[in-house]
């Protein structure tokens, strides 16, 4: 029988130490070994990673955890319109991605470009919460006519974006300062790809795709989280499409439930270059098995749309999971991934998200990076940067110009 690995064995006791639950005696809370396989055989090779434990691993996950995807579909481009914008500093486009015939199967997509940087540019790519209009004072944004959650602060009402809407999240999208360091932005409303309430998977691509048959699903069938990270990567697909986009240097980022997404986006879609996570919490960067913050129980309980039906069964059984989210961070090896917390965030557990962080630096080191260059939690507003990076920031959970910079200097060090 296999050995455990002797490279993570500093996680074991931080993990037991810091949780916020007693451990059960009967059961193991022991988080899987990267570097173990199903079998109980050793990852020595990078090779044998590649081959054997990175699929077994991705398996493990769409059968307990996201779903299983539809195959990727042909994507065609509509409505396509081009124009310079904020005061001459960048090139907007605007255009419809369509993944079928049905009358409402596209979603709107947003890309600024820097007018003054070299083509083809490099680029973020990230899921917006209130449309593209949202994240700019800028007029020539189109307004999203789908399904949006009516919220005061922003001013949607009666389910549906309005003008007032305009710029009520730029603080979390950052323009400006961001085309100033040479990179593009595109940015899509989640709701267009998967509207983000239990509606029996009947509206938006779910509806399409794969529309419920007698009001059945499979129990590994695909959730909301599932859907949103499949709609990333048509919009890739898109970029690909574009010689003024660098597709081969797209960065995916999300926030919060959206940082899962873009945890799983780029863990099954080699193609996207860099993956970045702010404060993604239960189901995307934070170990399930702390207990810590939001549960599996929880997240399972108010947004059972998120995720398949297969991972109801480890309400209460964290331990039973034979995955855990530091090997989904391990899946985007050897591609730099970037973590990040938020100190007063305590429900999105930040040293669990750190941990899970830690926990990949096996793999990112077997595959010849130098992975995660740090042993223990750094201090609040100290980031550190490898292949793999982390950050907490003083603060509440949210999406900050504090956040950026990190993301901003780790795609320089990764992308220049």
């Amino acid at each position: 029988m296999s050995q455990p690995n002797p490279r993570a064995a500093w996680l074991l006791m931080p993990l037991l130490m810091s949780a916020c639950v007693t451990p059960r005696p009967d059961v193991p809370r022991l988080p899987p070994d990267p570097l173990i396989a199903a079998d109980g055989s050793m990852i020595k090779t990078a090779e044998q990673w590649r081959q054997s434990r990175r699929p077994e691993i991705l398996e493990q996950f769409r059968r307990h955890m996201y779903g299983r995807s539809p195959e990727p579909t042909e994507v065609r481009i509509e409505e396509m319109s081009e124009s310079l914008a904020l005061d001459g500093k960048a090139q907007r486009k605007q255009w419809r991605v369509r993944y079928d015939d049905a009358e409402h199967a596209f979603f709107e997509v947003l890309m600024y470009l820097p007018v003054n940087a070299s083509k083809p540019v490099p680029a973020f790519l990230g899921l917006n919460f209130f449309g593209n209009q949202s994240i700019h004072s800028d007029p020539g944004i189109r307004m999203p006519t789908t399904w949006m959650r009516n919220d005061k602060k922003i001013g949607v009402t009666n389910d549906r974006a309005n003008e007032s809407t305009r710029g009520k999240r730029a603080s979390r999208w950052p323009v400006e300062k961001i085309l100033a360091r040479g990179y593009g932005l595109v940015t899509v409303y989640y709701g267009d790809i998967d509207p983000d309430f239990d509606d029996g998977f009947i509206n938006g691509v779910h509806g399409v795709l794969d529309p419920p048959l007698a009001g059945k699903r499979a129990t590994d069938a695909w959730g909301s989280i599932a859907a949103w990270a499949w709609g990333l990567s048509r919009v890739l697909d898109t970029l690909e499409m574009d010689a003024d986009v660098d597709a081969e240097h797209i960065a995916v980022l999300g926030h919060s439930r959206l940082g899962k997404t873009s945890l799983w986006a780029g863990a099954q879609d080699e193609r996207f270059a860099m993956v970045i996570s702010n404060d993604s919490g239960c189901g995307g960067a934070a170990y399930s098995r702390r207990r810590s913050g939001e549960t599996i129980k929880v997240i399972n309980r108010v947004f059972p749309h998120w995720f398949c039906t297969a991972f109801r069964a480890f309400d209460d059984r964290e331990d039973q999971l034979p995955i855990d989210q530091h090997l989904l961070i391990a899946a985007i090896a050897p591609r730099p991934a970037y973590i990040a917390s938020a100190a007063k965030d305590s429900w999105a557990d930040p040293e669990g998200e750190f941990l899970s962080t830690l926990g990949a630096d096996p793999v990112y080191r077997l595959l010849g990076t130098d992975g995660l260059p740090a042993t223990k939690m750094p201090p609040v507003d100290q980031p550190v940067h490898g292949q793999l990076g982390y950050h907490v920031r003083a603060g509440k959970h949210d999406l900050t110009w504090q956040d950026w910079q990190q993301y901003l200097t780790f795609a320089d060090r990764h992308f220049r």
